[in-house]
């Protein structure tokens, strides 16, 4: 049996990988995830003893700082981390994955993986640490023999994710009503991944290395996203009044966010700490089309095991298991709980439509009461 490590092995791409070992490859992968306490990536001679003591096949990077960190944290955890990680690999000789980002990229549409961002100091904390990472790695890979692959997600989707962040934010956001509007041009497209997927293809490129060695993938649905109709689906879903389909520009929305910017500052003065929402802080891209290619990817001998799956062929299932998880953390109570049992009937009906009959037969076809309204 193989052994791999990941890293970020608790949030939603790494426990997505560790989930997929465990249930769909028993017996091929022993998929170990060590706790940030047990190692820290700030800590070179946590990771150097950790690898070296397990001696894996492989390794996963998947851990990732809040995407709105500090300086600090953001190039500790990003960056060091990412190459304390890299370098034990070199030193065992195995294969490295590595988890960027669509933030290392324009804004624009079929970008592709030689697309990135210049570096320079007003980057966001998180694209400049990704960034570092990736420049890193080649050179790791030119000079010091390290084998690894470097994938960039764009907005990832999937359920089990404990940090309401990316998509989920965007979830949140219209579940608790609190988006009355449109913060987005019409025709606005993004790229997403489905993180159900990921393990697929690392464990392809793992199987393939003279393939995928030392190359950057794309790994994003084919098809790109408005990011209107998607909030409208989203909204028609749980059955809400908002937000309404009013484009708010975005000249309009830069002006609040500036006004509650000023607020916060503020409150900092009297020793208040605030900070911006998450939804405020990354504004910008609401309002701008940003779409990968995934040509490379799709052009390799790698084969999509669901091809068929999509942002909003998934909706259906995470928006039941996100407000479900919400409502029982007291962070949303607006939901309407019979989505849950629409969408039993839903899957009943498309996977086994005579137990659904029955069902209907013994509690759905006695003739109406005339005398109850």
């Amino acid at each position: 049996m193989k052994t791999g490590v990941v890293f970020g092995g608790s949030g939603l791409i790494g426990g997505t990988i560790v989930n997929f070992y465990k249930q769909r490859r028993p017996g091929i992968v022993d998929m170990l995830a060590p706790s940030s306490k047990k190692v820290s990536l700030k800590n070179c001679q946590d990771i150097r003893n950790y690898l070296l003591a397990v001696k894996p096949d492989f390794v996963i990077n998947a851990a990732i700082a809040n995407i709105n960190a500090d300086p600090q944290l953001s190039f500790e955890v990003n960056y060091v981390g990412a190459i304390n990680v890299a370098r034990a690999a070199a030193t065992l000789k195995v294969p490295y994955f590595f988890f960027s980002s669509a933030a290392t990229l324009p804004q624009g549409s079929g970008l592709r993986e030689t697309d990135t961002l210049p570096l320079n100091a007003k980057l966001s904390n998180y694209a400049k640490s990704k960034l570092m990472a990736e420049e890193t790695l080649r050179y790791m890979a030119d000079n010091e023999g390290l084998d690894y692959t470097c994938i960039r997600l764009s907005i990832v989707y999937g359920n089990h994710d404990h940090k309401i962040q990316g998509f989920h934010r965007l979830l949140f956001t219209i579940a608790d009503e609190s988006m009355p509007f449109l913060f987005t041009n019409k025709g606005t497209l993004h790229s997403y991944s489905n993180c159900r997927k990921i393990p697929y293809a690392i464990h392809h490129m793992f199987e393939n290395r003279q393939e995928y060695s030392c190359q950057t993938y794309h790994f994003v649905d084919p098809v790109p996203v408005e990011l209107a109709d998607l909030i409208m689906t989203i909204k028609s879903y749980l059955q809400l009044k908002s937000p309404r389909k009013v484009y708010v520009p975005y000249s309009v929305a830069r002006t609040g966010k500036k006004s509650i910017q000023i607020i916060l500052r503020l409150l900092t003065k009297v020793g208040l700490k605030a900070s911006l929402p998450p939804e405020l802080m990354f504004l910008g891209a609401f309002y701008r089309t940003q779409t990968l290619s995934s040509e490379k990817l799709f052009n390799s001998s790698f084969v999509d095991p669901m091809p068929e799956e999509t942002v909003y062929t998934r909706l259906p299932e995470m928006i039941v298991y996100y407000l479900n998880r919400w409502a029982h953390q007291n962070l949303i109570t607006t939901f309407d709980e019979k989505i849950e049992f629409d969408q039993q009937i839903h899957e009943d009906f498309k996977h086994n439509p005579m137990a659904l009959l029955e069902s209907i037969h013994r509690d759905a076809t006695a003739p109406f009461d005339p005398d109850t309204p």
